[in-house]
This record gives structure tokens, C-alpha cells and sequence, in this order.
């Protein structure tokens, strides 16, 4: 321990190095490693003498009983009397449907709002700046609440709003054109078909490395990948079927259907999240330096032209790590289901922490779920984020 006599304001004072008291860092650091695990035994001793003198027994066991409540709305097989584990994987498939749809509509909106913006249309740019700050002003659950409003005071079937005769809005929810492929839903097949139609876009990339137009390459390459494998599904005899829904005696047939609930979720999110997108895509175009601007239009390029091709592809190095953050905010943000009666994770994770009394490995189970989805989805961002960031931009 270091003692030394300084000069106050009050006259001479001590200072004393507390650290070279404690010990040299190895101990410090030993030692506090010590007191965590102390805390820990403490506080889960407890737990454990709780649930003892409750009845319960500590684990996942749970999983495989009988769970005795329904799921309003899933996409994959559940009734009742299914286990509690087949209930919290449908919770978790709910979820994931809201992730995927929301943060590729949101995507798709807010990427045109940002552009838009800067479009020089003052009248535009200022409606979607009014926009923009009634939604960042305004808490995420009051506008799911008013969003579940909206959808429920729809009118009846019979007097739907219909949009071109292929969707239909309703208080029984929105019907929409399906796709399937062998009697199933496009969703059941989507994984295969992404890594079908990636690997074939690889392969395309390949061929038409050589082409010099950015255009027709880009056309190639979505014709392909979508495209054969389409022909392919064709020639085996199960081409993709569209169903458009119709009005049918008391309700809506046919189609895709979206309950009240599962549409004011996706909405609200896709709402909320796209004004974010579109501050971090604005942003990212005026990062962009006036010469490259003035470089494309001197070699004659057209403003879409200037977009796509010049800027776009500079601004993703400043819109892609902010991107990722609002991902993982829209992922978070699901969890808000549980307050208009959607069943995500969370909504069955606390029905059967009530129906079982496990309530903390409910709460372990959410922690998780939303942890490694988080991880999944910052892992792709990074990926996507290192390919495109410059080499040798900054220090490694």
C-alpha cells in the first residue's frame, strides 16, 4: 500500500493507492471471479430451496408433458394435448415469421422513403420527414395498439375491402393471393429454394462474369436463379399454384390469411422499423462525396443510373452496421406481441410458465431464443459488412 501526503485546500491530505493494497491484478481479478460465483451459489441455493417447498422440480423435464392450451394461430401443426416443447416451437415459428416478413418490408420501405427524401420534391421530402418524427416520437406499443385497432374495425366479410380483387381486408383479418408448390405453403419450400436458387445464382455469376453491361448481368442472374428453378419444379409436375382468395357465403376462401392480430403486429413493425431504415439510408447517401456525383453525370449517366451504380454501393459501407442494429431492434421489438394477443415465443413461454409454475426456465428458454436469433442475424450483417467494407479502409 502507497501512502502519500498531498496539498489540499484544506491543507495536506493522504492518497492512498487502494490497488497496491488489494494486491497485484492476477489476485484483484481471482478474486472478484471469487465473489461472482459466491453471488451466484448464493442467489441459486434460494431459488432452489423456493421451488422445493413449491412442489417444483428444477429442469427442462416440462417439455415433454401434455400442454392443455391452444395456439390461436401457428405455422406448424399444434393442438392441444401436443408438449409443452412442440408449444414453444410453434411460439418461436410465429416469431420468426414476424422477423423474416418485417425486416424485408420494412427493408423495402424504408430504402424508398430514404431515396425519396432526397429526391428534391420539397412537398415529399417534408411529408416524409412529418413521417418520420411522429413515428420516433411516439411509443412502439401505442401504435401496435392503434394498428390493432384499425384492423379490427375493418368490416365484416361480406363487405370487405378488396384491393384489385386479389386481397381482401376484413375483421376477421387480410386474405391475400398463396403460392404452393405440391399441396404445401411456398414457406415450407423457401429454405430450398433460397439455397437452390443461390447456388444456381453462383453458378450464373460465372458465366456471366465476362459481361460488361452492370444491367443485363443483373437481369441474368435473377432470371436464372428464379427461373430454372421454377422450370425444373414445372417438369416434374408440380408447378408453383397461385390461389387468389373470393368472397364465399359468410367469409373469405382461399388464399393466404392473416389474422387481425399477426397483421397489426407485422404492420406496426414494418411501420416503425422503416422510419429508422430510412434516416440510416438517407444518411448513408449524403456520406457519399458531391464529386461522385458530378463524376457519373459527366459520364453521361441517368439519375436512376447514378443511384444504383455509384452510390448505392458506397453508401451500403455506412448503412450496413446501422442496418443490423435495427434488424436486431425489430426482432426485439416482436416481443411486444404478447400485448395485442399474438402467440409468439414470449405470449406461450408465459402461458406455460403460468400452466407448469417453471418459471424460470421459461424466462431461460426466451433469453435464449432471442440470444442466438440475435447472434444468427448479426452473423449474417457482419458477413455481409466485411465483403463490402474497403480493404485496408482502417486498422485491424
Amino acid at each position: 500500500m502507497t501512502i502519500k501526503v498531498l496539498p489540499g485546500p484544506k491543507g495536506p491530505g493522504l492518497l492512498i493507492r487502494v490497488s497496491e493494497w488489494i494486491g497485484p491484478l492476477p489476485f484483484r481479478q481471482s478474486a472478484l471471479l471469487f465473489g461472482l460465483l459466491i453471488a451466484f451459489w448464493f442467489f441459486g441455493t434460494n431459488t432452489l430451496e423456493s421451488m422445493n417447498r413449491a412442489g417444483l422440480t428444477p429442469g427442462f423435464g416440462f417439455l415433454s408433458q401434455q400442454a392443455n392450451f391452444e395456439i390461436g394461430e401457428s405455422v406448424i401443426a399444434y393442438r392441444a394435448g401436443d408438449s409443452y416443447g412442440r408449444a414453444l416451437l410453434a411460439g418461436l415459428a410465429n416469431t420468426a415469421k414476424v422477423a423474416l416478413f418485417g425486416c424485408i418490408l420494412a427493408t423495402i420501405l424504408g430504402v424508398t422513403l430514404g431515396i425519396a427524401r432526397l429526391a428534391g420534391n420539397r412537398l415529399i421530402a417534408a411529408l416524409i420527414r412529418g413521417y418520420v418524427e411522429i413515428l420516433r416520437g411516439t411509443p412502439l406499443l401505442l401504435q401496435l395498439f392503434v394498428w390493432t385497432g384499425i384492423f379490427q374495425s375493418l368490416p365484416a366479410p361480406r363487405n370487405a375491402v378488396t384491393v384489385l380483387d386479389l386481397a381482401f381486408l376484413s375483421n376477421r383479418g387480410v386474405f391475400v393471393p398463396s403460392v404452393s408448390i405440391a399441396g404445401f405453403s411456398v414457406f415450407v419450400w423457401l429454405p430450398v429454394l433460397c439455397l437452390f436458387a443461390g447456388g444456381v445464382a453462383l453458378a450464373a455469376r460465372r458465366i456471366f462474369k465476362e459481361t460488361n453491361l452492370y444491367i443485363s448481368k443483373s437481369l441474368g442472374l435473377v432470371a436464372v436463379s428464379i427461373g430454372l428453378p421454377l422450370a425444373i419444379l414445372a417438369y416434374i409436375g408440380h408447378p408453383p399454384l397461385i390461389e387468389v382468395p373470393a368472397r364465399g357465403g359468410f367469409n373469405i376462401r382461399g388464399g393466404w390469411s392473416l389474422t387481425p392480430e399477426f397483421a397489426a403486429l407485422l404492420t406496426g413493425l414494418t411501420i416503425n422499423a422503416s422510419a429508422m431504415i430510412s434516416e440510416i439510408v438517407r444518411s448513408g447517401i449524403q456520406s457519399v462525396q458531391m464529386g461522385q456525383w458530378e463524376a457519373a453525370r459527366a459520364l453521361g449517366l441517368k439519375p436512376g443510373q447514378i443511384m444504383r451504380l455509384v452510390v448505392l454501393p458506397q453508401a451500403l459501407r455506412v448503412i450496413t452496421p446501422l442496418m443490423t442494429s435495427s434488424y436486431l431492434d425489430l426482432t426485439k421489438n416482436s416481443s411486444l406481441a404478447v400485448a395485442i394477443g399474438f402467440p409468439d415465443i414470449v405470449s406461450v413461454a408465459n402461458t406455460t410458465a403460468n400452466t407448469t409454475g417453471q418459471v424460470i426456465e421459461s424466462i431461460a428458454i426466451i433469453m435464449v431464443v432471442y440470444l442466438t436469433v440475435n447472434l444468427f442475424v448479426s452473423a449474417l450483417m457482419n458477413q455481409y459488412n466485411r465483403k463490402i467494407a474497403l480493404k485496408g479502409a482502417y486498422p485491424r
